[in-house]
């Protein structure tokens, strides 16, 4: 494992919008998944030889002090640029002491990933529950094996995220899916949509908060092009691309009304939540309650 010197990492948002994150944390720079479609792989970020997990320099330390500094405790966003749950994690544990100080100081944790690993956690993920909001968002976007092992060839294939899912849940961690990038001409279609709901029901997921299309630009889309030529060469999907968006940063599926009209529809028979502002407020209820009632108190 290669380091590389950090300043912060634990920073402050400047909009809560996402999930109602008050702060980012990313212990980890750039990422071995190979997703075919990552954004963080465009220039504008600035990340040097992507595909290589490299830590930052006495992480912990710095994580410890940061918290200890931080007037008002919030929700602490992590894997928004790197998947927090690599590979090397599972030996270095950064991000399971990382949470015992999150827990440890009072905060909340909402965690992206879209490795199994994050099951290894349940039980400093409980004691965070105790006090703080826990939110924890697994990456599916294809109800098939193959295509997933495709388009996300260095992560679990997404059966084994719903099983982690199912996990989580199971131990009573608000627990959901990102349903995003549905890539458009592979992903997009109501069998692969509607087999997700479904799963994600049986897996007792509380949300799914879905994005139909892809964002493309700059090397990334290149890459990305560059993939769908190797992956999938009778298909001719990079002509799809260019006929339809040009050089448009947002590609939305062609079927994004129809679709999200259909996550709607299966989702409020299920009880899943699917925006933005309920899956906030949901998550975080119980604990504001808690807090109105000391202050009544």
């Amino acid at each position: 494992m290669e380091y590389i010197q950090a300043k912060t990492i634990v920073t402050k948002t400047k909009s809560s919008e996402w999930f109602g994150i008050d702060y980012n944390m990313n212990i980890y720079k750039g990422c071995c998944h190979g997703c075919i479609y990552c954004d963080s792989r465009s220039e504008c970020y600035r990340i040097e030889h992507f595909d290589q997990v490299r830590a930052k320099k006495d992480a912990l330390l710095i994580i410890r002090d940061e918290l200890r500094r931080k007037i008002r405790t919030g929700i602490i966003g992590t894997g928004s640029m790197s998947d927090p749950y690599n590979p090397f994690e599972k030996e270095l544990q950064l991000t399971r002491h990382a949470l015992e100080l999150i827990d440890a100081f009072g905060f909340g944790v909402a965690i992206a990933t879209k490795s199994p690993l994050i099951t290894r956690d349940i039980d400093i993920l409980t004691s965070i529950m105790e006090h703080s909001p826990v939110l924890c968002k697994i990456t599916i976007t294809s109800l098939d094996d193959e295509l997933s092992k495709k388009i996300e060839p260095g992560v679990a294939v997404s059966s084994k995220r719903f099983e982690a899912i199912k996990e989580l849940s199971e131990h009573g961690i608000y627990t959901g899916i990102l349903l995003m990038p549905v890539l458009p001409f592979l992903e997009d279609n109501e069998e692969n949509i509607r087999g997700i709901i479904e799963k994600a029901d049986e897996c007792g997921a509380k949300f799914i908060y879905p994005a139909f299309g892809v964002t493309l630009r700059q090397n990334q889309r290149e890459w990305y092009y560059d993939k769908l030529r190797e992956l999938f060469p009778e298909q001719n999907l990079v002509s799809e691309y260019t006929n339809k968006y040009g050089n448009y940063y947002e590609c939305h599926s062609p079927k994004a009304k129809k679709l999200y009209l259909l996550l709607e529809e299966e989702c409020k028979k299920r009880g899943i939540l699917y925006k933005m502002e309920d899956i906030k407020h949901s998550y975080k209820q119980k604990y504001q309650m808690t807090q109105l009632s000391l202050f009544d108190d």
